[in-house]
């Protein structure tokens, strides 16, 4: 019997969680073509970071919202580094903590923790909508970014009273080449290619920028036309319909590799 996705090639953007991308929609029988677009590195300069620890530890915030899976597990990682890991895991564990979404949530799972508050969507917006029905004028709030500002949530703090403190623990930085990220460009605008799948917006920001480079903004804008585009939750499709790109498959909820690899199954195996 065939498998529902036999005679497909799927890009992926993916950078962390590629091989595990890639074995579950190899499983469903697709071909997989791999363009990590970036790589996450810890931001270069530890200090920062580790006095934003120290303040958690010392009980400073109230509240501290955590926007990424990855963003939690980089801070365990700086705490462990700076010998007080479980003095802040402990912290963490007496701290109203708000998720954006599932995978902060998860995050915090493997480290025997579970978020008081759940964000309604996982979305700034959805961050901010949860904090209007708390008490925060007059509250210190720990923030973990995953890019250097976010003027939605920072501006709600200040105008909510509430004195937000600001950390970043990871940066994005390119991972293929230039020239691999052309070649998929060229794949996606000349047919070769059926879907693409995107995991974070920094991923399209790095295609549209080698684009840009390239001068090839054309064929990147045929691609989109002609392929299939995979999000993976809300703020990924937000950032592709910014660009003029519809999204043909997104999970409702859940925003997980596997149900993601389940939406892709159901919208091309049935072609």
């Amino acid at each position: 019997m065939a498998l529902p996705l036999n005679g497909k090639t799927i890009a992926l953007a993916e950078g962390r969680q590629l091989e595990e991308l890639a074995a579950l929609l190899e499983k469903e029988g697709a071909s997989t073509l791999r363009c990590p677009m970036l790589s996450i590195l810890d931001v270069p300069d530890p200090e920062p970071v580790v006095a934003w620890l120290k303040e958690l530890v010392a009980k400073r915030f109230d509240y501290v919202v955590l926007l990424t899976g990855e963003g939690l597990r980089r801070l365990i990682g700086f705490a462990d580094r700076a010998g007080m890991k479980d003095e802040v895991i402990a912290a963490f564990g007496s701290t109203i903590v708000v998720t954006r979404g599932p995978k902060p949530g998860q995050a915090l799972r493997e480290i025997g923790l579970k978020p008081n508050l759940v964000a309604s969507t996982p979305t700034s917006e959805g961050v901010i909508a949860t904090l209007r029905s708390e008490a925060i004028s007059g509250k210190s709030v720990g923030v973990q970014f995953y890019s250097e500002s976010n003027p939605p949530l920072m501006d709600f703090l200040a105008s909510a009273g509430a004195d937000a403190w600001p950390v970043q623990p990871y940066i994005y930085a390119p991972a293929a080449d230039s020239e691999r990220v052309a070649d998929l460009i060229i794949r996606m605008a000349g047919g070769k290619v059926d879907a693409i799948v995107f995991t974070s917006s920094p991923q399209i920001d790095r295609m549209v920028e080698v684009a840009v480079e390239r001068k090839i903004e054309d064929r990147w804008k045929q691609g989109l036309d002609r392929v299939k585009i995979a999000s993976v939750g809300p703020i990924v499709s937000e950032t592709l319909k910014r660009l003029g790109a519809r999204v043909d498959i997104q999970p409702e909820q859940g925003f997980q590799m596997k149900n993601l690899v389940v939406h892709i199954r159901r919208a091309l195996g049935s072609e």
